[in-house]
């Protein structure tokens, strides 16, 4: 146990039980804990395999390439379909945790040996994505936007298409690209003003 990472299992109101529970789980295996993204996660030779998150509903095990394990339990989950290489198991019992424990160390071994196998999962490149026709027309209209955005990185320009191509009607993609424009232009992501 890595005492960097204990406020996480203390702080945390709900299911707190279960992810002490998951701790315990993936500690067993031998697995290195430590504190990323603000969440406890478990490396083997400084590999990502497995963290431990909490949600409203939920409590998670995200195994980082879950997308190349195999799931014979039928309990991968894919967190929503623009989540390319990361899969969850979710909780929503202690009694769940416990049941499931001795199956939750073999897919950790079996994300172990994914991991030592060197195997990547294929993502899916920018170019790939659908740019939504209200936002294709601004930059049709404005070279310097479309320069602006092309220079942005991979990550940041499918940000931007995956928070453009959201809604359903024109007119809220239009408004969201309007209200982008200017960070765009200034070669912000779409999450860098909050995180400041």
């Amino acid at each position: 146990m890595n005492p960097t990472v204990d406020f996480y299992f203390n702080k945390a109101e709900k299911w707190q039980e279960e992810i002490r529970q998951l701790r315990t789980i993936v500690l067993d295996c031998h697995l290195t804990e430590e504190l990323k993204w603000g969440c406890p996660c478990y490396t083997f030779e400084k590999k990502n395999i497995v963290l431990i998150h909490v949600f409203k509903e939920y409590c998670a095990l995200l195994f980082f390439k879950g997308a190349l394990m195999k799931d014979p339990d039928g309990i991968l989950i894919q967190q929503t379909e623009q989540v390319q290489a990361a899969r969850q198991i979710r909780f929503t019992s202690l009694k769940e945790t416990e049941e499931l424990a001795p199956i939750l160390k073999t897919y950790i071994f079996a994300a172990i040996e994914v991991e030592e196998s060197g195997q990547k999962v294929e993502l899916k490149k920018t170019t790939e994505y659908a740019v939504p026709e209200e936002f294709q027309s601004e930059l049709t209209e404005n070279p310097a936007l479309k320069t602006a955005f092309e220079s942005l990185t991979p990550g940041r320009q499918r940000a931007y298409l995956l928070h453009f191509s959201a809604p359903k009607q024109s007119k809220t993609r239009e408004s969201r690209v309007a209200k982008c424009i200017p960070q765009i232009l200034e070669g912000k992501g779409l999450n860098d003003e909050q995180m400041r």
